[in-house]
């Protein structure tokens, strides 16, 4: 192998790491807003852990966030729940924010 073809494989290789890691992210992100948002509604333990992992798996519905965004506003309306979608983008920033320091710590 060349230098070339040695430093190209090095960038494909950070390319997979850094999308993979991305990956990582965004699903504990969804995780975490779908418990937060479970609080936000009253339900609490196994029940919130599982909207969170529901969460995750709406965030496949479409490309981005806004699948989790429009899921929890209608979940919230039905149960009553006064939060504006400004409110809940800026939690997801937030959640992006924590999800990304559980995963880098490991």
């Amino acid at each position: 192998m060349t230098t070339f073809d040695d430093r190209e494989q090095a960038f494909e290789n950070k390319f997979k790491h850094d999308e993979e890691v991305m990956f990582r992210i965004q699903a504990r992100r969804a995780k975490l807003i779908g418990i937060w948002a479970a609080e936000q509604m009253g339900i609490t333990g196994d029940d919130a852990e599982a909207y969170g992992k529901q969460m995750v798996a709406v965030d496949f519905e479409e490309p981005g966030h806004k699948d989790i965004v429009r899921k929890i506003l209608a979940d919230f309306k039905a149960k009553g729940v006064d939060i504006s979608e400004h409110r809940l983008e800026k939690q997801m920033d937030v959640m992006l924010e924590t999800a990304r320091q559980q995963i880098q710590q490991g």
